[in-house]
């Protein structure tokens, strides 16, 4: 052999009802690479990693490591392999501390007593050296997503895993906070480290990683060098046909004005200051809006006040002409309001519901699905259900019946998007609506959202990602610090201009284009 792997997965195949996951999968990973796995949603590339991390175990196939073969049966294994991971969906306890989260299982006590000192001492130089940035007594429920991911790093590193495997860790970051975790990832490859890193966003893969394994519906396609290689052909490795990058979009037709917020005011979680602070914006028929803003602006607290889900401090919310400020939520679905959510496993799915049961979550007490006694029409749950699985692409091992919470990530945001556009809103707020998801349904989305603005519908799109703004919407406003901070026509403005307003370096005065200049 002569190569020196840290990790060889070899001939690895996992079935689960319905479904084989990973199908005679070969990886193999040098020490101190960076190596990514790149494949669609419901590829099996979050499968494979977790059998690594013996969170499941795999039918066929043996794991080596340092050219030895090894049994994993669960993560305490794994992590005694020195193999730690970052999860796309965090395993943290919410109502810990950052430090209390990273020592969890492997606290060092003394007479019954935590012994805490060490570990902070341990924790506060970690986060030194890798530049982590991160206070080890902030609550978790309190920090950024961003900071949140950090303390998951930091937890493999305290645990001194010199495997790390990155699940998506990009999904939920800022443009910001991405570069950052690029830096922190070539750090710890340099201190000789050895990365998994699953993604499927092509730039990150070109910019960071050494070399790149591709697999497709569970089979491994290949593996690249990534300087030898170009964003065009790993797209065509992954979905196996060519992938276009650019939104097409017919000039938007403007109709009459169907969202009309003025001057609203949100409190903040601790009630100091408010998280959106005299905002007034307008969505009209055939146009998308989208709020560009780095994550924790008060996006997600001016999107909470308008769906419903948090009250409104002070201000007005208009739908089609209706005050809407107090109503409560059902009120505004059914007055033609529909909304993907930021976060699908807490506001947008019932996780432990079939895939049935969460297209009709919003409808159910409709004739269609309900009879006049009150019970539920299931054939007609099933057959409304089997339609919109077809139409949208819901990849399922057990199609209508399938718990949501086994679909995989791009799946259980399809199941979300079909449900919101089927109930054909007036006006469809979509916060992050293509978050950790691949470039073939990414197209999907972006096509869907157009559709939707050319049907005549009014579309805000609430988004971190800089390359999603640019490209889906007609009108850009940028959120900083709970104010909307600058308008722009999204085709007369660069991506550099967009970022420094996002950072707060500039805002317009009046909020008019050409007041940019301060």
């Amino acid at each position: 052999m002569g190569e020196n792997y840290a990790i060889e997965m070899l001939g690895i195949t996992k079935k689960f009802p319905g479904i084989i996951a990973n199908e005679n999968v070969t990886i193999q990973l040098r020490k101190g690479e960076i190596h990514a796995l790149l494949g669609e949603n419901g590829a099996g590339k979050s499968t494979l990693m977790s059998v690594l991390f013996g969170l499941y175990q795999a039918e066929e196939g043996k794991i080596l490591k340092d050219g030895k073969e090894v049994h994993i049966k669960d993560p305490n294994d794994a992590n005694a392999l020195g193999i730690g991971m970052v999860h796309q969906h965090f395993k943290l306890v919410e109502c810990f501390s950052v430090l209390d989260n990273i020592i969890l299982g492997v606290e060092e006590t003394k007479g019954g007593f935590l012994q805490k000192d060490e570990a902070r001492k341990k924790v506060v130089a970690l986060s030194e050296k890798y530049n982590l940035k991160v206070d080890p007594d902030a609550i978790i429920e309190d920090i950024t997503v961003g900071m949140q991911q950090r303390t998951e790093i930091l937890k493999m590193l305290y645990r001194d895993n010199d495997i790390l495997i990155f699940d998506e860790p990009t999904a939920v970051l800022t443009p910001q906070e991405i570069n950052e975790l690029m830096e922190i990832m070539r750090n710890l490859a340099k201190e000789g480290k050895s990365i998994l890193f699953i993604s499927h966003k092509l730039q990150e893969i070109l910019s960071v990683a050494d070399r790149c394994s591709v697999l497709r519906k569970g089979k491994y396609i290949g593996t690249v060098n990534i300087k030898d290689t170009t964003a065009e052909e790993l797209s065509s490795m992954m979905v196996g046909r060519q992938v276009k990058f650019e939104v097409d979009k017919k000039p938007a037709e403007l109709g009459e004005v169907i969202l009309d917020v003025k001057d609203m005011c949100v409190a903040g979680p601790h009630h100091h200051k408010n998280a959106v602070n005299n905002v007034s914006l307008q969505v009209r028929r055939g146009e998308i809006v989208a709020i560009a803003g780095i994550d924790g602006n008060g996006q997600t607290e001016f999107v909470h006040g308008l769906t419903g889900l948090s009250p409104i401090k002070s201000g007005s919310i208009s739908l089609c002409g209706k005050d809407i400020s107090d109503m409560p939520i059902r009120k505004r679905s059914i007055l033609g309001m529909s909304h993907i959510p930021e976060d699908r496993h807490k506001y947008g799915l019932v996780l432990d519901y079939t895939l049935e049961d969460n297209i009709i979550l919003e409808r159910y007490f409709e004739d269609e699905f309900t009879n006049k006694a009150g019970f539920l029409k299931r054939k007609s749950i099933r057959a409304y259900a089997e339609k919109l699985i077809k139409q949208y692409d819901i990849r399922s091992g057990q199609g209508a019946v399938t718990k949501a919470r086994s679909m995989s990530g791009g799946n259980q945001q399809k199941a979300i998007i079909a449900r919101e556009i089927d109930k054909n809103p007036e006006l469809l707020i979509a916060v992050q609506p293509t978050r950790g998801l691949d470039v073939g349904a990414i197209e999907y989305i972006h096509k869907q959202l157009v559709a939707q603005r050319d049907a005549g519908k009014a579309v805000l799109l609430v988004s971190f990602e800089l390359s999603e703004v640019m490209n889906v919407s007609d009108r850009i406003l940028v959120m900083f610090e709970g104010e909307i901070t600058g308008e722009f026509d999204s085709k007369s403005i660069t991506q550099e201009e967009l970022g420094l307003y996002m950072a707060g370096a500039k805002r317009q005065n009046a909020r008019r284009e050409g007041a940019a200049n301060e």
